[in-house]
């Protein structure tokens, strides 16, 4: 990793109060296009279809467009002008060192840890407290069929508590930059595909033994039942509070 960190650091564009942002819009961009392409695109596809989870529930160019005005109101309206805050009080500050590959891989999955617990008390608590499910989470749970699109498709209270929790994970565990940028990829794209409505051979569910993690299955059925699976990833925690539920879907049966 040494000869990637030299030239990210040489990158001054990278300083940029404006790169975070650039970063997070064009990572999460990235990993909804090959599943919005299936669901705009190849629809019809018999291939493909086998492997959506709700396939009788249609992604439109409507639907899309709505998501993604969604998604880029809060990314220049409220993550944009935060960016420029942060970077303003805390100067992006670069070690000269990378990061050996065993310790990446650490702290990304402590990362991811201790955002699936964070993630999971949050839901839970927006689900069972009324109040706070009508006035921030229940936006995200207009679409009862989830898509990659809807990944972000939340209120500003909701982007703004994910988005504080994905950044303090790497700064309590004191994670290298680098390390940090993998976490925020890794971040992303399974959060991506926990929303993507589709479920393949390859899917991390499918990867990951014991059925420690939920994926996409577990997540659409979240959308669909509301009062099961709130972890974003794993199943540990659904499993000691008694919210774990897992059902075949109609592709399955």
């Amino acid at each position: 990793l040494s000869q990637t960190w030299a030239s990210y650091d040489q990158q001054t564009v990278l300083r940029s109060p404006f790169f975070p942002v650039l970063f997070s819009l064009t990572v999460y961009l990235s990993c909804c296009l090959p599943y919005a392409c299936l669901d705009l695109l190849c629809s019809s596809v018999t291939l493909f279809r086998r492997f959506k989870i709700q396939p009788q529930r249609k992604v439109t160019w409507v639907m899309a467009w709505r998501c993604l005005r969604k998604i880029f109101h809060n990314h220049v309206c409220f993550l944009l002008p935060l960016s420029v805050m942060h970077w303003y009080w805390k100067p992006v500050v670069s070690p000269p060192l990378a990061p050996d590959v065993p310790s990446v891989v650490r702290d990304v999955l402590a990362c991811l840890l201790l955002f699936d617990m964070q993630y999971f008390l949050w839901h839970l608590l927006h689900h069972k407290v009324p109040w706070l499910y009508h006035s921030f989470h229940k936006e995200h749970h207009l679409n009862t069929a989830t898509f990659s699109l809807t990944t972000e498709y939340t209120g500003v209270w909701e982007m703004l508590s994910l988005s504080f929790f994905s950044m303090l994970n790497p700064a309590l565990l004191n994670c290298h930059p680098l390390t940090e940028m993998f976490f925020f990829i890794t971040n992303i794209y399974l959060s991506v595909e926990a929303h993507s409505g589709y479920e393949f051979p390859w899917s991390p569910h499918n990867l990951v033994p014991f059925g420690l993690y939920g994926g996409a299955q577990h997540h659409d059925l979240h959308h669909l039942k509301f009062k099961v699976n709130y972890a974003p990833y794993f199943t540990h925690w659904d499993r000691l509070f008694g919210t774990l539920r897992e059902e075949k879907t109609q592709n399955e049966e």
